[in-house]
This record gives C-alpha cells, sequence and structure tokens, in this order.
C-alpha cells in the first residue's frame, strides 16, 4: 500500500484562473475562499480568476493565492478518501503545509501568509536583487563558485541534484553563473534569471524577516497530525515550540528541498502528490527518485486523477 505524502507549491507557480474549477464544483473549496476573504480583508478570487494577472503577479496577492489554491486541491483530495502521513511545502508551500496538517488553523494560514507577504513585497520595494536558476552543476561547483565573486550570492534554492537558485545582487549573479559555466565540470551548464522581485531566502530579504517576527506575536501552533518536514532544516520538524523563529528565519534561509526529500523518501513514503498550481515539485521528485510515483493536483480533472 502506498504511503502518501502531500507536497505545496511555491512561488512563481500562479496563473490567472487557477482554482476556479474547485470553487466552482466544490464547497469545501469555496470555504477555503470564505477563510482566505475574512482573514485578508478583500476578496481573493476577484484577483485569482482575473483574465489580466497583473495584480495576481503582486507578491502580497500571489502568496495567499498559490496557498488558496493548493488549500483547495488538499480538501478536494481529503473528500475524495485520498489520505496522506506527511507534509511538506516549497518556501511559500509551507504556510499551506502548516494548515494541512493541523498545526495552523485554515484563517490563521492566510493571516500568517498576507503579514509575510506584504513583508517581501516592501523589502522587494525597497532592495534590488535577482534570483537564477543554475541547472546542471552539481551543488558544490555552485557554491565555490558564489564564495569567489565579488558582492552578495548566494545558493538559496537546492531543488534537485543538478537544479540550484543562487540570490543577490543582480551583477554579483551575473558574474557567479559567468564563473559556473567556465569551471563546471557539468556536461551542460543553462542560466536562467527568475521572474522574481527580489533576492528571495537571501539575506537581502532580513527587513522582511524582522518585519514578520515582530507582527506575528500571537499566534498559536499546534502539534501537526502527521509527519511535517521543513525547509530550512532540510529534515523532518519535531520541535513546534518556537515557530515564530523558524519561518523569520525561514524568509532569509536556503530551502533544502532537495535534503528534504531524502528525509522524506527514507521514511518510505513512496506516493508524492503536489497540490497547487503547477508541476514544478512534481517534476523535481522525479529528476530525484526514478521509482517514485508523482503527480500533482490543480483542478477537478487531475483531482480525479490524483484520488484513482
Amino acid at each position: 500500500m502506498s504511503k502518501n505524502i502531500v507536497l505545496f507549491s511555491g512561488q512563481g507557480s500562479q496563473y490567472a484562473g487557477m482554482a476556479k474549477d474547485f470553487y466552482d464544483n466544490y464547497e469545501c473549496a469555496k470555504a477555503v475562499f470564505a477563510a482566505a476573504d475574512e482573514a485578508l480583508g478583500y476578496k481573493l478570487e476577484d484577483i485569482m480568476f482575473a483574465e489580466d494577472p497583473a495584480e495576481l503577479n503582486k507578491t502580497i496577492h500571489s502568496q495567499p493565492a498559490i496557498m488558496a489554491c493548493s488549500l483547495c486541491a488538499f480538501e478536494v483530495l481529503k473528500e475524495k478518501g485520498v489520505k496522506f502521513e506527511g507534509a511538506a511545502g516549497h518556501s511559500l508551500g509551507e504556510y499551506a503545509a502548516m494548515a494541512a496538517s493541523g498545526m495552523l488553523s485554515c484563517s490563521d494560514a492566510f493571516k500568517l501568509i498576507k503579514i509575510r507577504a506584504q513583508a517581501m513585497q516592501t523589502a522587494a520595494e525597497n532592495s534590488e536583487g535577482s534570483m537564477y536558476a543554475v541547472i546542471g552543476p552539481e551543488p558544490s561547483e555552485i557554491e565555490a563558485a558564489c564564495e569567489k565573486t565579488e558582492g552578495y550570492v548566494v545558493p538559496v534554492n537546492y531543488n534537485s541534484p543538478v537544479q540550484t537558485v543562487i540570490a543577490g545582487e543582480e551583477s554579483a549573479c551575473a558574474a557567479a553563473c559567468e564563473l559556473i559555466k567556465q569551471t563546471s565540470t557539468a556536461k551542460r551548464v543553462k542560466c536562467v534569471k527568475l521572474n522574481v522581485a527580489s533576492a528571495f531566502h537571501s539575506e537581502i530579504m532580513r527587513p522582511a524577516a524582522e518585519e514578520f517576527l515582530a507582527k506575528s506575536e500571537g499566534f498559536e501552533f499546534a502539534k501537526p497530525n502527521m509527519k511535517f518536514y521543513s525547509n530550512v532544516l532540510g529534515a523532518e520538524l519535531t520541535d513546534f515550540s518556537n515557530m515564530r523563529d523558524l519561518l523569520a528565519k525561514h524568509i532569509v534561509s536556503p530551502v533544502r528541498f532537495t535534503d528534504e526529500l531524502a528525509a522524506i523518501r527514507a521514511e518510505g513514503f513512496d506516493k508524492f502528490i503536489e497540490c497547487g498550481p503547477g508541476k514544478v515539485l512534481t517534476g523535481l521528485v522525479k529528476k530525484t527518485f526514478k521509482d517514485a510515483a508523482a503527480l500533482n493536483c490543480e483542478n477537478c480533472e487531475t483531482a480525479d486523477k490524483a484520488a484513482e
């Protein structure tokens, strides 16, 4: 029998109209939006279902929107009888994982993601930073190149054995990419600049981490009802006594997703279901584990396939 874990999508995967299929067909999805609208103070569906994605692509809106789509997918799968023994997310996906695992109420998860998104939006507007996906080289080669590059640039997303995202000052990121191309032993090296507002998960986001910590007092975190995996640790999280500090650290720390996946696999999970827009995490799982089942759930059709 399969051992299921739910994965939740990260920023950049949003698209206009996501989750509308769920909203139109499931009351549990409408309930997610009701909780979101009350917590956020505006109708999230008006932004998500608009034809023009300009507002949706702003960090302040994309983060709660992706979480809404992710939690709609999760609730629909639960309604279809799918059971999960573990939860994990990529970057902002950890907030959906906290709600799905019972660590936070749906309402509190949206309130916290609002604080996070606003803090990161402000920090991005007051800074200049970039992110590049580097495909091909091993992480150690990328780390070495960043250390040798003048200016601030660091690895921030360890997505797979052959995909690492770097972030920092634009000139330093570009220079690091050139150095990686010159020094890597990989047969093929590709560097892709990401369409993001700033250098997320780096020290450039320190003001956002400080703002988040200051504004997140009073939230209560319960012990999750399933195994929970952390980006910061790259492993299962078992100490939930100081989640606010961990989530603030999360904003400026690398996403150790490769280590996280290895820890999940070591626990015997063999079916990975990504809830949320797109298939980014599904693709990373397939590239990392050739023998694991991985699929995504973002609309009614994919929900039916995931529940089979």
